[in-house]
């Protein structure tokens, strides 16, 4: 019975194995709910100033803040948002795939990158092809802080207004639904104001209002758009920390599944080879019995 005690340990590793996928299928359930609360919390913060903006934006249209101005040079800027852990199916191989393809393309114009990590898996990745990266956030846990983003979004913010970058591109994985997770590429430099008057009547939201400003219009623009880029960063981060705990959910009920499937496979593989050795042994004493 030699196989069949190593078959019985075989299902013993599967059943442990399976109580820990369920374990972590129950966590992500509970930490999913919370980030997806998190995200749509953020998301009215973001309409709100994007509507502020575009509306100082059509109210002052002789001022055109950096963040709107086209730089003519040959270098881009990658925000690439990550999961810091892993065990959450393709989501991270999904949206570095779509970084990549932004960098081929970017090569194949003649245009150089430089990159910002958020996350360790993309931070790992950039180091590992070889790209630039000029700032990282990882280790950022369960919650989004905007005080741990802001350092690193701040390096491209400031060589984008240095006029140092042509653009500044956003990939994130944007969460659709529990089953549902879609990786963006997305220029989030340089802003356009057609685009944010555009999205502000889309949203029923665009109005023509006249404002006071303290100190004046420029000192305001320029605090609000930082903010707006600021708070689409966070929104990014929001969505992809939903996006983690639901392919990680799902991941881990597939896992579970599989390992009650592995584990009904092994019994009866065991079950066979019990029956075989006592069909074996039966013939023997019979045997043995006649030869008397």
């Amino acid at each position: 019975m030699a196989a069949g005690k190593e078959i019985r340990g075989k299902i013993k590793s599967v059943e442990n194995t399976k109580k820990i996928t369920k374990a972590m299928e129950m966590v992500a359930a509970s930490k999913m709910r919370k980030a997806q609360d998190r995200m749509h919390a953020a998301r009215p913060y973001a309409e709100k100033v994007r509507d502020i903006a575009a509306n100082l934006g059509m109210a002052n249209p002789e001022y055109v803040h950096p963040f709107m101005k086209t730089n003519d040079v040959k270098t881009a800027g990658l925000i690439v948002v990550t999961t810091d852990k892993g065990l959450c199916g393709g989501l991270n191989t999904n949206v570095l795939r779509q970084v990549t393809n932004q960098i081929r393309d970017l090569q194949s114009a003649g245009v150089s990158t430089r990159a910002v990590a958020i996350g360790n898996k993309g931070f790992g990745f950039l180091n590992r092809v070889g790209a630039p990266v000029v700032a990282n956030a990882i280790q950022l846990g369960d919650t989004p802080h905007l005080e741990k983003l802001i350092g690193p979004v701040k390096v491209l913010l400031d060589a984008y207004e240095r006029g140092e970058l042509s653009a500044v591109y956003l990939s994130y994985t944007k969460f659709i639904n529990t089953m549902k997770q879609e990786p963006v590429v997305q220029q989030l430099l340089p802003l356009s104001q057609d685009k944010m008057v555009e999205e502000a009547r889309a949203s029923g939201r665009a109005h023509s209002w006249d404002y006071i400003y303290e100190p004046d219009a420029q000192s305001v623009i320029d605090d609000l758009l930082r903010r707006y880029v600021e708070a689409l960063v966070y929104q990014a981060v929001a969505e992809n920390m939903a996006s983690e705990q639901s392919a990680r959910m799902v991941a881990m009920k597939a896992a579970t599944d599989n390992a009650g499937n592995v584990i009904d496979e092994l019994k009866l593989v065991y079950n066979k080879t019990r029956q075989a050795a006592i069909t074996k042994e039966l013939s023997e004493i019979v045997a043995g019995a006649a030869a008397v």
